[in-house]
């Protein structure tokens, strides 16, 4: 029956479903972030990316104005059509406490799953697949984020990253051999990128893929660790460094390839399930590889190219965890509203005390905000935007936070209540806990949006550079830019209005977002101009920039919502306006704080003090440096 209902009227040329990431992709950027942030940039010469044009002090309004809409009267039916059978069948089938307690998917719910189609709904209709839109991905991806973040780990391994490799990288034969086995679950795949000695650094791989004399086959050497599905997968997209000649130069490096290894090669094998805090109903092990036989043909892209593969891999999907967290957010916050709304104390209800509502509304605000990047940025995939990847990487960072926040403020509304087992919240904050480290951690994330920006935007000033050595030929260009500077020095917007894009009753908050963008610009020309290629080492300043362009980038999409809203006169158009005026006000001020903090000299002896805080504890084994105040 699930099936049936998954695969009508939908359009075949659309990936779906991409839960979270991987355990094992965590920290894939720490001393990488560098060689992430080229494997981008070098990909396009023109960037349409709304962040991106904010690091130059411009708005690219028309990358988050309007409102995208961007499926069909036939693709809006589609979808709807899922929502009931999907919720019933997480309501009826699955048992996300039982699968917890079991630290497995059950039997039963796993059936379900490939019953539905739930395991390919990514791959295209003549590959067995259902071959959903970014968009009906995202909508029914909230569906699992709600019910269960577990079972969303093990789908997401094994279509989001799992095979993913294959749907973007791999030629029609690959496809043809591979996917119909693992669209139906028949085949799990999972994403085989971490190891021992390289978190965040994936171009330190030990792993080692040597291709033979006669150039038939690779060699496979190595071992992953904390691999999703790894246990239980009959596909793997491996990682490993390989000896690449350099057609120029004739010099021989290592360099980092992917490949397609099918367990039944021989030679792969898996440790015991890891012991986790959350998120247990998904399989989580170490995969070793023992001079493994890898086809030649198994090699997914270039040889070389498996670094830009594994990062297109994460970012593609990277939309669809603030999908998933928007709907664990939406069912933590009804969960919150049944107990004030019910529970009485000092002779009224929770719902009527101000410190409860003010909970209540930033719970509610996040959870907003979240949703709409989450559409924001699939409508615009699905638009066939390409860049997206610091909008997807903000939306992880966002998500993931808000998640944490809104279940722990669920879990202080509901008392002693909420620390019970029984009362479910503590699997729910168990599971989201992983969030903050996966698919890159927060921290690393940060540093990939504000060195990729910095480095664009340093582009943008060596041209205009040059162009002052020439002025007859580039004098439109000199005269555009000297406004821009003027504009700015007398406390004026450089970015044009956004009348006709903001509705009426947001102007005021459109003008915040235009004030901010130009702010944004002049923070970051004044750091290049000051540290210039040495700003890599200023990570204090660097996550303030990075903090800056997350609100800044959610002030816009939920401008653009709450605008289309008004536009059409939907019925919560007005309460979405309180919350985009409530929200937008707070994230201009907190961005034009970090802004003015970049040159502030109070906040940069600060950060000093912090630096030499965090010297001097590691600098002692006991965990506080201080002498103890009873001296002994």
């Amino acid at each position: 029956m699930y099936r049936t209902i998954l695969s009508r009227s939908v359009s075949p040329t659309k990936p779906f479903f991409r839960v979270s990431r991987s355990i094992l992709a965590k920290d894939i950027y720490v001393s990488s972030v560098v060689s992430t942030v080229h494997a981008y940039s070098s990909e396009t010469k023109v960037n349409n990316s709304f962040v991106m044009a904010m690091f130059k002090g411009e708005m690219r309004h028309e990358e988050v104005f309007p409102y995208p809409d961007v499926l069909t009267p036939d693709q809006k039916e589609a979808v709807s059509l899922y929502i009931d059978p999907v919720n019933k069948f997480f309501q009826e089938v699955n048992n996300a406490a039982k699968n917890d307690e079991a630290e497995t998917i059950l039997p039963e719910a796993l059936a379900g799953l490939k019953e539905m189609g739930a395991f390919g709904l990514q791959v295209p209709t003549e590959f067995n697949g259902i071959g959903l839109t970014n968009t009906q991905y995202a909508r029914l991806v909230e569906i699992v984020g709600s019910y269960d973040l577990g079972v969303g780990i093990g789908l997401g391994a094994h279509q989001s990253i799992g095979f993913k490799g294959i749907l973007l990288y791999g030629n029609e034969s690959q496809k043809a051999k591979y996917l119909p086995k693992v669209a139906t679950g028949e085949h799990i795949a999972c994403f085989c990128l971490t190891e021992p000695s390289s978190g965040s650094d994936a171009n330190s791989i030990r792993s080692r893929a040597v291709l033979s004399d006669d150039g038939k086959h690779y060699i496979l050497n190595g071992s992953k660790i904390w691999i999703s599905n790894g246990g239980i997968a009959e596909v793997f997209t491996v990682f490993a460094q390989t000896p690449v000649k350099d057609t120029k130069t004739g010099e021989v490096t290592d360099k980092v390839s992917a490949f397609i290894v099918e367990r039944a090669f021989g030679g792969v094998t898996s440790g015991p399930p890891e012991k986790k805090m959350g998120i247990k109903a998904s399989n989580t092990a170490e995969v070793y590889f023992d001079n493994v036989k890898i086809p030649a043909e198994n090699r997914l892209g270039e040889e070389g190219e498996g670094f830009k593969v594994a990062m297109n891999i994460l970012n593609n999907g990277r939309f669809g965890m603030a999908a998933a967290l928007s709907g664990t957010m939406k069912a933590l916050i009804a969960k919150a509203v049944e107990h004030v709304t019910a529970r009485v104390q000092f002779g009224d209800k929770l719902q009527n005390y101000g410190v409860i509502q003010e909970k209540l509304a930033r719970m509610a605000m996040l959870q907003y905000v979240t949703e709409s990047m989450a559409y924001m940025i699939s409508g615009n995939m699905d638009r066939g935007s390409v860049e997206f990847q610091l909008e997807a990487a903000i939306s992880k960072v966002l998500a993931s936070e808000a998640a944490w926040n809104v279940a722990d403020e669920c879990i202080q509304l509901h008392g002693g209540m909420g620390f019970m087992k029984d009362c479910g919240l503590e699997r729910v904050l168990r599971d989201l806990r992983i969030f903050r480290i996966f698919e890159g951690s927060n921290e690393i994330l940060r540093l990939f949006v504000a060195l990729t920006g910095l480095q664009h935007a340093g582009k943008h000033l060596r041209e205009l550079q040059k162009t002052l050595k020439n002025p007859v030929s580039n004098m439109g260009l000199i005269i555009t830019e000297g406004i821009k500077r003027t504009q700015r020095s007398v406390g004026l917007p450089t970015v044009p209005s956004l009348t006709g894009a903001v509705h009426n009753n947001l102007t005021k908050e459109g003008d915040l977002l235009r004030e901010a963008v130009t702010l944004y610009g002049a923070g970051v020309e004044a750091v290049l101009a000051k540290h210039g290629k040495e700003i890599i080492h200023e990570q204090f300043l660097l996550k303030r920039l990075a903090d800056a362009a997350i609100d800044i980038y959610s002030m816009a999409v939920t401008l653009s919502r709450a605008s289309r809203s008004l536009d059409l006169k939907v019925s919560t158009s007005e309460y979405e306006t309180v919350m985009t005026k409530t929200f937008c006000a707070e994230a201009f001020q907190r961005a034009k704080t970090n802004l003015t903090n970049l040159k502030n000299s109070q906040a940069l002896t600060m950060d000093g003090n912090l630096k030499s805080i965090a010297k001097e504890i590691c600098s002692s084994t006991s965990g506080a440096k201080q002498q103890h105040p009873l001296g002994f």
